[in-house]
């Protein structure tokens, strides 16, 4: 085990590599995941600097955990109900059909020996859910129609992957001494668990999570969302599903939850540095001796697998209703080995059926496929008029935010603007840092997420990028004009509708640009006084007359003392007119104290 110095020192490399390599690529625009796989090679197989790049890729793997309980967090279980026929028609589809005509293949390649040739061919068919998720995050696509579909298939190769290792005991003759009760044994705890993660999902994770969110500690919350992720994780693992999977089923659990914003915020910076360092151990751990020594046959395998590969996830895509556009970006996304066959052929290698060269190979075309990967997709961006469908989004939103309103806070105010909106059908999307005023809301039927509208992390996660309306109402003015600050700072387009709390704070908001503002005591105050004049025996018309006259002078006034101050335009004010004297004396306090004034001395 490496010291800690060791380790360190491994750490400052990657962090290095990762902090030069990704932006060169992503500046010449070969995206951010091909630069950590370079910024990987060089520091490992070239440099050596780091020469355990199979321990790393290891503990790396937890950046693909994080990843999965994200896209959990986005997909809420009827949503998921809904790609049913994806996940096991399209998916169960293109694993067989892809391992049916990848082992053949595989026995023309050298692998002579028919239980091999079947575990490299389905080993073979997985894709890589780091590198395809990874891919679509970086260009906003997997809210879209292609984009639901490569997830589909995906999800189904992380089911897939528990009876291939099953496949790879029985082939390697692991499988003798396991009776038939085990195996339902096992199946059995598996389902066990998956029931008990949902139970806890459902009735649970929220409660405790609004205790954490009242406590106004934020670290506990992240450690929190931290412990829920990994030992998710962890449980699936236990009982032979991926942990992946577990991640997944977490997030699902959650994307209910009015926390999802606040978790997915939390998480997002874990998930970004793992998966950094993933992508750089795979680079870390390409054998370049092994490519030198096998050349011709890492030359032809890498080709074929992706072309045929991709052929036959284009030909299912298009007989499965995709139009051609979306077949080419689906089969373009997915032609790559994907990181479970690392995991199929070391075991394989173990149980007899490979030996370790020819793991080694395989390992390094999976590899070599998953660096060609994102240049397959340059090329479908080519061959594709992706200003056709690029944003088309989902009938019922993949992410559950990103509505037509983003409403940040749900104060009293907020309330009422709210009812407004809902009642003409528009969709909004509610966050509020208040867990009580979340508590409260949520016994009158309101969904309201969890976040802290001061961060950019939760605006993303809550949709701001998608919303045509920004209304901040938050209940101080201090947090409406950071809540401001971080929107117009990182999303310059939105247009953002703001709650005002006096004249000052009206003319600062229309000075930074705000599209709409509003005194919260404005309206109200104009109405009080409108139905106190009815009251008095004015008539409903001239009340109003009389209102609309003084809203338009506190127009006028505004747009005066945005130019020449606060104390312009008093002229434009309804002022009674000052009189010298009252209508009546006042008598004078009798000064003797031992005589008692009544009500009747007094005007």
């Amino acid at each position: 085990m490496a010291t800690s110095q060791t380790l360190f020192t491994e750490t400052v490399w990657m962090l290095g590599a990762a902090t030069i390599a990704a932006p060169i690529f992503k500046r010449l625009g070969l995206g951010t995941v091909l630069g950590y796989l370079a910024g990987g090679v060089i520091i490992g197989p070239v440099l050596k600097l780091i020469t355990n790049g199979e321990e790393v890729l290891h503990v790396a793997e937890i950046g693909v955990v994080f990843l999965l309980f994200m896209i959990g967090l986005e997909l809420k279980p009827a949503r998921l109900w809904t790609m049913r026929k994806d996940i096991f028609g399209l998916g169960l589809a293109q694993v067989v059909l892809t391992g049916a005509v990848l082992v053949p293949l595989a026995m023309v390649w050298g692998i002579t020996d028919w239980r091999a040739a079947v575990i490299a061919g389905y080993g073979l068919a997985l894709s890589s859910t780091a590198f395809a998720m990874q891919i679509l995050d970086d260009s906003s696509d997997v809210n879209t129609r292609y984009g639901q579909r490569s997830f589909s298939m995906l999800l189904f190769q992380d089911i897939a992957i528990v009876p291939l290792l099953a496949l790879v005991s029985i082939l390697g003759g692991g499988a003798e001494d396991a009776t038939a009760t085990d195996m339902l044994l096992n199946a059995g705890m598996a389902l066990a668990v998956i029931a008990l993660m949902i139970a806890a999902g459902r009735y649970l994770l929220t409660p405790i999570f609004q205790i954490i969110a009242a406590t106004g500690a934020r670290e506990v919350m992240i450690v929190a969302t931290l412990f829920l992720v990994i030992g998710a994780a962890m449980a699936m693992q236990l009982v032979g599903l991926s942990m992946a999977m577990g991640a997944f089923l977490a997030g699902v659990m959650l994307a209910e939850s009015t926390y999802r914003h606040e978790l997915e915020a939390d998480i997002e910076p874990f998930r970004g540095v793992m998966l950094s360092i993933f992508f750089i151990a795979v680079g870390l751990s390409l054998e370049l001796n092994v490519i030198y020594n096998n050349l011709a046959l890492v030359l032809i395998a890498v080709p074929v697998l992706i072309a045929v590969k991709a052929a036959v996830i284009y030909g299912l895509c298009r007989l499965t209703g995709s139009p051609h556009e979306d077949a080419i970006r689906i089969a373009a996304l997915l032609p790559q080995g994907g990181e479970f066959g690392f995991v199929m052929f070391s075991t394989a290698a173990a149980a007899g059926l490979f030996s370790n060269s020819l793991a080694s190979i395989l390992i390094a075309v999976v590899t070599l496929t998953m660096v060609a990967t994102p240049l397959c997709v340059r090329l479908a961006e080519r061959l594709t008029s992706r200003n056709t469908e690029r944003h088309e989004e989902l009938e019922e939103d993949f992410a559950g935010a990103g509505d037509e309103v983003l409403m940040v806070g749900f104060s009293r105010f907020g309330q009422i603007a709210a009812q407004i909106l809902l009642a003409s059908g528009r969709d909004v999307t509610i966050i509020d840092y208040s867990a009580e005023r979340i508590r409260q809301a949520s016994a009158f039927g309101f969904h309201i997420y969890f976040g802290d509208g001061t961060r950019k992390e939760v605006l993303i996660a809550a949709g701001i990028e998608k919303a045509k309306v920004v209304a901040v109402c938050t209940q101080k003015r201090e947090i409406t004009d950071r809540v401001i600050d971080v929107i117009q700072e990182n999303f310059p387009r939105a247009h953002i509708y703001a709650r005002s709390y006096d004249r000052g704070h009206t003319l600062a908001l229309r000075q930074r640009g705000v599209e709409f503002e509003l005194r919260e005591t404005l309206e109200s105050g104009l109405v009080f006084g409108r139905e106190t004049l009815v009251a008095l025996g004015t008539s409903e018309d001239e009340a109003q007359a009389i209102t609309d006259d003084v809203r338009r002078r506190d127009a006028q006034r505004l747009e005066i003392q945005a130019v020449e101050g606060i104390m312009a335009g008093s002229d434009m004010l309804h002022t009674a007119p000052v009189r010298p004297e009252p209508l009546m004396r006042p008598k004078r306090r009798n000064p003797d104290p031992t005589v008692k004034v009544t009500g009747k001395d007094l005007a």
